[in-house]
Order: C-alpha cells, then structure tokens, then sequence
C-alpha cells in the first residue's frame, strides 16, 4: 500500500492565534476593556476597519471574533473579488439572517483599499440596513481609499507593528509548539537581526524564520542555528525579488521615496518599475509622490506638488499599463528638482507649539466682532487691513501675546526660497536676519 507524505500549511498559517489569549500585540484594542474586546464580550458589534501594515493580525483578530461570537464569517479578497462575489456573500447573508438566530454574518474583506468604488458602492446598503457586519483590512489610508458614504458607517481601528517583546514572545511560541520546529534541535544563538529584518510583521518573522532553518545545513550534532549571521546570510541569498503579497513593500517603497529625496533619477524608476511590475497598485505610488512632494521638495520647487496631483489624477483616470508613463515622468521631475523640507519642518514646530500653547489668547485686534457687544469690549479695535497700506503689508504682531517673534518658517538655500526669504527679510528684518 503506497503512502503519502503529509503537506503542512506554511508556520506562518500553522501558527494563527485561535483566540485572544494566543493573539499578540494590540493590546490597545484587545486588551481590558478596550474596545474590540469589549465588542466581544457584550456580543454588541458593528462594522469596522482594522487599518495597519502587513503581519499585525488583521485576519487572525477577524476569525477571532467571528468564532468567539459565533458568527457565520464569510471572506473576500479584494483583489479576486467582483461585485457578483459580493452580491451572493450578501444573499447568503440575508437567507442567514432569515433563518438563524446566530447573529448577523460577518463579511470580512481584505485589502478593501483595492475595492473599486462601484465594489464598495455595492457594499453599502448591505452594511446599512444591517445584513452584514463589515469588517475591513487595509494597507492604506481608509480615509483615501473607502468611498465616504461607506467610511462614515465604519469605526476605523489602527494596528501597529508588533514591538520586539511580541516578536520574541512568538518566536518562542513557535520553537515550542509548533509540530515541526518542536522535533528540531535549535539554537537560538541571536536575534537582532531576525527581528530587525521581520520589521514587526509576525508573518514575515515566520517566514524569515522557516527560510534559514530550511537552508541551513546541519552541524555534525544535528543542531540548527539561529544567529545574527545565519539569518543575514540566507536573506541576502534568497530575499532578491519584491514579493506581491507584500514581504518587502515597505523595503522597496523605502528605497523609492529616499531615491527620489536623494535626486537619483535613475534608481528612482528602477525600484517604481520593481513595484509596477510586482502588481504594485499605481495610485499608492501616485500618493506617495504626492506627500513626497509636499514633504521633500515643497518650497524648493512649489510646482512639484502641482505636477504630482495632475499624476494622481491622471492615474486614477487611465490605470496600468498606459499609468506608467505619467507616473515615470513625475518620479523623474521630483528626483531632479530642487529639495527644500522646510515646509515640512515649520508644521511640526507649530504643532509641538500649538501643543504646548493651547491656552494662548489670540490679540484683540486679530478676533471677529460679529456683535455689538464684541466690538464694545475690543475686539477687532486697531485692526490694519493689509491692502489698505503700501506693498499690501501692515506692520502687526500676529502671534498671541508670549510668543512674538516666533519663527517656525526658516527658508533653506534654492532659487525659491531664497527669494522669499528676500521678500520675508525686507517685511519682517526683526524676525529675519542674514
């Protein structure tokens, strides 16, 4: 009688948390009292978003739920998924809700970011008249990418990157448990490296950790290590191509962004072309030029935020292959303008400011006076409008009392912003010096 050898799920799906008990990190939404759990344990639940990177337990936290409160739990993918798959899940869903007192079905959609608006339009009623509980994963912005109408009847949940505490309590959870690795002999010599390269994502630590033990050889004792260097030798070997479920999206986004803040042209369509070619959605990259723009170039080259928006658009309207084109030029013409982040600089200091000044009374003259009664104690009394005095500039301290002189906006070196430091010098020579 032949025999056949038993295939394993990948230690990544051999090791998916059962419960809350086996689930790490998040303890922000699952923990005591907080708000996931208590969904949980009030049997009350309504349609979500769980927002965050890949391999923090998006999917793992929505099969919890759905088993905890057992809940019939039906999933699609937006990338293989049309709107027929999502009208039949809603059918079933609603002969579910006919005849079972079980609870409202969960549909769990992951990468909803992918959904087009027609998708998520069909979507909607379902959510709103309660035949379904949404829940929703995503990579991306939700505020950007789920139609509004759909958003407003979603709580969005933010996951983080699990800390290296987390990661090293499932590595030991996995040495210890799992079938396989339980049987093996391993050393655990160091693991900087093996977290380091995991970036937080309990998925890619297991993959990385199932890669090097399966390459390795054995020492004459039968012994596996795993060490800083064991680990850093088998990645450098194996980790070559970007991975289109998302292993190295942050690696190679990473080196898009520095190599156009850089002014590299040249590797700059190189790692977008890496992304396109992997499947990479072309509007995120279209986003990510937009913040570049604002953030790297900014007043350096004030039309560089213009030309990224015209691509965004011109993206959204024309899609892959043709996208690729306008997406190279704007990549292009930002690596090679100008770079200035002082925009970006001056915003985070008047935050921290604003933070720390929450209290601070705007002058008199700066406040409305819609009322008689606000013009009688001051308000608007001495006021200068601007365009009534030469060069439109009326000399005014505009910062609340406490903070005159306050300078956030610091101009770098260009042709840009050497003029309006020119032009802010000759207005304001008390707060702007050589």
């Amino acid at each position: 009688m032949s025999s056949t050898t038993q295939v394993l799920p990948p230690l990544a799906e051999r090791l998916r948390p059962t419960s809350l008990d086996d689930y790490a990190g998040q303890s922000h939404l699952v923990g005591p009292g907080c708000v996931i759990r208590n969904m949980m344990e009030s049997g009350s639940l309504s349609s979500f978003i769980l927002w965050g990177p890949p391999g923090v337990g998006k999917t793992s936290l929505a099969r919890i739920l759905a088993q905890s409160m057992g809940r019939e739990f039906h999933t699609l993918s937006a990338i293989s998924s049309g709107v027929k798959e999502v009208r039949e899940v809603i059918e079933q869903a609603s002969k579910t809700n006919l005849f079972s007192s079980a609870g409202t079905p969960i549909l769990f959609i992951d990468e909803i970011h992918r959904f087009s608006k027609s998708q998520q339009d069909a979507l909607l009623g379902a959510v709103e008249n309660g035949t379904i509980i949404l829940v929703g994963a995503t990579t991306e912005n939700p505020s950007f990418e789920v139609i509004s109408p759909l958003l407003s009847r979603c709580q969005v949940f933010v996951l983080r990157p699990l800390e290296v505490g987390q990661l090293q309590m499932l590595l030991d959870k996995a040495l210890k448990t799992d079938v396989l690795l339980k049987e093996m002999k391993i050393n655990v010599e160091s693991t900087d490296a093996l977290f380091r390269y995991s970036g937080g994502d309990a998925r890619k630590l297991f993959n990385i950790l199932e890669l090097v033990l399966s390459a390795q050889q054995k020492s004459t004792d039968g012994t596996l290590v795993i060490s800083n260097e064991t680990v850093t030798n088998c990645l450098n070997e194996n980790m070559a191509m970007y991975d289109k479920n998302g292993e190295m999206h942050y690696d190679i986004i990473s080196a898009f962004i520095k190599s156009v803040r850089g002014s590299d042209p040249n590797a700059a369509v190189y790692y977008m072309a890496r992304m396109l070619d992997a499947g990479e959605d072309p509007l995120f990259i279209a986003r990510r030029l937009c913040i570049l723009a604002a953030e790297d170039i900014g007043l350096g080259n004030p039309n560089a935020l213009l030309i990224a928006n015209s691509c965004y658009q011109i993206v959204h309207s024309i899609g892959m292959p043709e996208a690729r084109i306008p997406l190279a030029e704007t990549a292009i013409y930002l690596a090679s303008s100008p770079k200035s982040n002082a925009a970006y600089l001056a915003i985070d200091k008047a935050f921290e400011l604003a933070k720390k000044t929450p209290s601070a009374g705007v002058p008199l003259y700066l406040r409305n006076a819609p009322t008689s009664l606000m013009k009688d104690l001051g308000y608007s009394d001495g006021y200068k409008y601007a365009h009534d005095y030469p060069g439109h500039f009326a000399d005014l301290e505009f910062m609340p009392s406490g903070l005159e002189g306050t300078v956030l906006y610091e101009p770098q070196s260009g042709k840009h912003e050497d003029a309006l430091k020119a032009y802010l010098k000759a207005l304001w020579p008390k707060y702007y010096k050589d």
